[in-house]
C-alpha cells in the first residue's frame, strides 16, 4: 500500500504544471512501479490484475482521505 501510494503521489508530482526535477521524478516512478509490479504477492494473489486494480483504488481512496 505504501508503494502504491509513493506511486500515486510521484505521479502527480510529475504532472505539477513547471515542475523543476522531472528527470528525479520520472526516475523514482520507474522504481517504483517496478517494486509493485514484481512484489512477490502476485505470484500468489488468485487474481492479480484485478488485485492490482483493487489496490490502486484502495490507494487513491486513502490518500484523498490523508488530504482532506
Amino acid at each position: 500500500m505504501q508503494t502504491q501510494h509513493a506511486f500515486n503521489a510521484t505521479y502527480a508530482a510529475l504532472t505539477a504544471p513547471h515542475h523543476r526535477d522531472t528527470t528525479a521524478l520520472r526516475r523514482r516512478l520507474l522504481r517504483l512501479s517496478v517494486r509493485l509490479a514484481w512484489h512477490p504477492y502476485w505470484n500468489t494473489a488468485p487474481s492479480a490484475p484485478a488485485a492490482r486494480t483493487e489496490l490502486r483504488q484502495l490507494a487513491r481512496t486513502r490518500g484523498t482521505i490523508r488530504t482532506a
